[in-house]
């Protein structure tokens, strides 16, 4: 890596190295109004300049704060690196954040200008615009007949902004490629503000060094290159979502920006993805469906067993690095051809690997998808650490494990086993609280809060959330993700929340995946009105205790769950029980069942 070999340097790199290929490779491959867009590194470039010079015009200078307030798409990547080469600094907002929580992040960043997705998150931001020094608003889906105020000269379309920066470049050609050159390593390229499960957000400082040290490192150890392309779902305002876009950047593949996460395997089919980067509950989701589809005959069902018990002997010898018995292999051909050619196909047909961040995933779902041919790859990291500090990899990985440490990073265990990380991927600082930065740097290492273990050949194993520890009435800690783990290895189970601190027992909350749930009652003659009442009928609950019976077989007596209940809806986003990133918040939903958790005692 050179001495000022920025994201913004790499970023023209590409550009320039594509402009006129005719690889056929496009730089992203977006939906819009029906239809499948592509758009090429040169046109791709041309947006980014324009957006750059326009907020220029705009009077943003390096090291002022841009906000961008939207949903994943392409307009956030244009801006992201348009303001990046501009020097200035990114500073991303979930779209469902609450009003105060956009407060905090405008107010405590000093944001000058905020690009929000459309008119009702800009109807969002106006209850609180007067608290902030936001002097501009760009509006990307910006509709003026719909403005309530057509007076307002604060706010302007997309296109405006373009338009602005189109004048400046006939002015000064070369300003945008002489901006870009000028940010250095040392510069901040983006505060990321946590998602709030602990509190208020803090804003996570992360300069040019961090990107580059994380996308350099990782990407070519997954033996990603510009010949691959990718299906994205994830939030840019998460950081593993941002690595990504980073990688696209740095590295030339392409991104294909998904309809959401209900369409996502159609857009499997129409994109054709080589890797996939997701959470976990993404697969989750993706088991779930080939489970419900492999159950639509008792036939259907046998075979997929047979199929998936041939896979995991297959996944086993490979795993242990022996050759395959020769009848086994011959089976195996049979498998692919009736089951596992089938899934992939589904999945888009030309998937090389899948990674999961951002949140532990169960090992049985790590061993079934590569039982049926498809490798899940883990890794670890945090905001903080610019995402991954270990990661598994397509010739080197241990499921159950999150793998092993990258580039330049050091690990080392404190004495209660929280996991403490030295790397240049490590933040600068959090911004405007030096207290809270002191509190998480010890010596030079940073204290990550997860509690963790290695294996005799290197991985790293998270064991639990050191804050989540749960310590009983009788003075045991439990690991309240341990247990959440078991109960959803099955696809019947979407969420739960483990519940005991200072209690005498474990409870949990638990909620149904609605497919699975409905198939179920199908199966078993089970008439209801609505999902409401089909989570109260009795054959249900039994078949969550059946679940739960072979959950506690796996648990010590203190871990076990006594007693559970059934929420009639699945945990969200919207409904405040997930963070963007798909984590249960655990104090709030302390908070909002609190009658309900009361009452299992």
């Amino acid at each position: 890596m050179a001495a000022q070999d920025t994201i913004c340097r790499r970023f023209l790199e590409v550009c320039n190295r594509d402009a006129d290929r005719e690889s056929g490779r496009p730089a992203i491959i977006f939906p819009r109004k029906g239809k499948w867009i592509e758009q090429t590194w040169s046109n791709y470039k041309s947006v980014v300049e324009e957006v750059c010079l326009g907020l220029r015009s705009l009077g943003i200078e390096p090291k002022d704060r841009v906000a961008i307030l939207s949903n994943t798409r392409p307009e956030w990547a244009y801006c992201d690196m348009a303001i990046l080469c501009l020097g200035a600094i990114t500073v991303p907002i979930y779209h469902s954040n609450t009003t105060e929580d956009i407060a905090h992040i405008l107010i405590n960043s000093e944001s000058k200008v905020l690009i929000c997705e459309n008119l009702a998150l800009l109807k969002k931001f106006n209850e609180i615009a007067s608290q902030t020094k936001v002097t501009k608003v760009v509006c990307i889906d910006f509709d003026s007949d719909k403005m309530s105020d057509k007076s307002n000269t604060q706010v302007l379309s997309f296109e405006k902004l373009q338009e602005l920066g189109t004048k400046l470049i006939k002015a000064t050609p070369n300003a945008f490629q002489e901006s870009a050159k000028k940010v250095n390593l040392e510069d901040v390229a983006t505060i990321v503000y946590t998602s709030g499960t602990t509190g208020v957000p803090k804003g996570v400082v992360l300069t040019h060094t961090q990107i580059m040290s994380e996308v350099v490192d990782t990407f070519p150890l997954l033996g990603i290159s510009a010949k691959d392309r990718t299906l994205t779902f994830l939030p840019f305002t998460h950081v593993m979502g941002r690595i990504e876009l980073w990688g696209h950047t740095i590295i030339g593949y392409t991104m294909c920006y998904a309809e959401g996460i209900d369409r996502i395997r159609d857009n499997f089919s129409k994109t054709k993805p080589t890797v996939m980067i997701a959470v976990p509950r993404v697969f989750e989701k993706i088991y779930s469906a080939i489970q419900l589809q492999a159950e639509t005959s008792k036939l259907e069902k046998k075979i997929f067993d047979w199929a998936v018990s041939i896979g995991r002997q297959v996944s086993q010898c490979k795993l242990e690095r022996r050759a395959l018995p020769i009848q086994v292999a011959l089976q195996y051909q049979l498998a692919k051809k009736l089951v596992f050619d089938k899934i992939n196909a589904g999945l888009g047909g030309h998937l090389r690997f899948v990674f999961s961040g951002g949140a532990p995933i169960n090992q049985n779902l790590a061993e079934f998808f590569h039982a049926v041919g498809l490798t899940l790859l883990e890794g670890y990291g945090l905001t903080e650490t610019t995402a991954a500090i270990t990661v598994n990899t397509p010739f080197d990985y241990k499921f159950g494990t999150v793998g092993k440490p990258i580039g330049d990073v050091k690990l080392k265990l404190a004495e209660d086993g929280e996991i403490l990380v030295q790397s240049k991927k490590v933040m600068k600082e959090y911004y405007l609280d030096p207290e809270a930065t002191s509190q998480v740097m010890d010596g030079g290492w940073f204290k990550t809060g997860d509690i963790g273990e290695f294996t005799p050949d290197g991985f790293l194993k998270i064991t639990d959330r050191k804050k989540d520890l749960i310590k009983s009435a009788g003075g045991k800690f439990i690991a309240p993700q341990k247990i959440e783990a078991l109960l959803k290895q099955t696809d019947f189970i979407s969420n739960v929340y483990v519940h005991g601190d200072q209690k005498k027992y474990v409870v949990a909350l638990v909620t149904l995946d609605s497919a699975a749930t409905k198939h179920f009652a199908e199966t078993n003659d089970i008439s209801y009105k609505d999902f409401a009442s089909l989570v109260k009928n009795p054959k249900i609950k039994e078949h969550v205790h059946d679940i739960v019976s072979e959950a506690n077989s796996h648990l010590a007596s203190y871990e076990t769950v006594k007693n559970f209940e059934i929420i009639d809806h699945e945990f969200s986003i919207e409904s405040g029980e997930l963070t963007p990133s798909l984590k249960v918040k655990r104090k709030f939903v302390d908070e909002k069942y609190k009658d309900l958790l009361e009452a299992m005692y």
